[in-house]
């Protein structure tokens, strides 16, 4: 019988743990894909803007954990420049944690980070812009 209390808290007690860590990444807000063309660039406050094959017109910020890849940093970004991104909304609007440019290294395995974000033209799925 004790033993089976044992098991039973044990199992309680993972699923509470699982349940606080799905609940911590939901906080966090879903990463988001977005492809576009760079229309134009504020160094002041270190955002850009991008056109999306849509037409919408959406406003990025980097910071200090923005990750650039094939890119020179957020100073070679410039008007015209096809790039893709990954996004996180905050309450101040969109945060890139990712930015390359479009195209990849072919094959669709331009990169370390398991991503198909270049080459292959697969879709990222339903946070894809």
């Amino acid at each position: 019988m004790r033993k089976n209390r044992l098991a039973l808290f044990a199992t309680a007690a993972l699923g509470a743990a699982l349940m606080v860590g799905l609940t911590a990444v939901t906080a966090q807000g879903a990463l988001r894909h977005i492809d576009g063309t760079v229309v134009s660039k504020h160094s002041d406050n270190r955002t850009f803007r991008i056109s999306t094959q849509s037409g919408n017109k959406i406003r990025i910020k980097v910071n200090g954990t923005t990750e650039f890849e094939r890119i020179a940093g957020f100073g070679a970004l410039h008007k015209g420049m096809q790039i893709e991104v990954d996004a996180r909304s905050t309450a101040n609007g969109l945060v890139a944690k990712q930015v390359e440019p479009q195209g990849g290294g072919g094959g669709g395995n331009d990169d370390s980070g398991g991503d198909d974000h270049g080459g292959g033209g697969a879709d990222d799925g339903p946070n894809h812009t």
